[in-house]
């Protein structure tokens, strides 16, 4: 492994929110870390860990911010034109993201406190993801040479 003044050539990354704009900068940035020869691991807590249940990430709204967002039906206009806005961009959908991200070797780790919140166990996760306290990650990720809350 190479490694500077201590630091492990890793990345990780924190995601916690389930939106788009949520779930997008963890695997993109993820999966880019690997294309860099960097060691990768995404940290999954709070609502952000619905994205590595089974049959959830095409569920990922897009939600606006402030007043907008208070508007009934809105999330689901915002969603579609966003979602459009990615096709038209050739950005993959999350579900594609998220194959791609385990295929380069992007780990995926769901929060321990917030399984043991949510009452999930390891059936309810996709292929592939552990559990660790944040104690466990916090482990790893202090070496990083990256380290950023997406």
């Amino acid at each position: 492994m190479d490694e500077i003044q201590g630091q492990k050539n890793a990345a990780a990354f924190i995601t916690s929110k389930d939106s788009l704009d949520g779930v997008y900068p963890g695997l993109i940035l993820g999966i880019n870390a690997r294309r860099l020869g960097m060691e990768s691991v995404v940290f999954y807590t709070f609502m952000g860990i619905n994205v590595i249940r089974k049959g959830w990430i095409e569920k990922a709204k897009f939600q606006p911010p402030g007043f907008m967002g208070a508007i009934p039906g809105m999330s689901a206009v915002a969603t579609w034109m966003m979602k459009d806005k990615m096709e038209k961009a050739n950005i993959p959908p999350l579900s594609d993201l998220q194959e791609v991200a385990q295929v380069e070797g992007v780990r995926f780790v769901a929060c321990k406190m917030t399984v043991d919140m949510m009452q999930f166990s390891e059936k309810d996760f996709i292929d592939g993801v552990i559990i660790q306290t944040a104690e466990e990650f916090l482990k790893y990720a202090k070496d990083c040479r990256i380290l950023l809350y997406t």
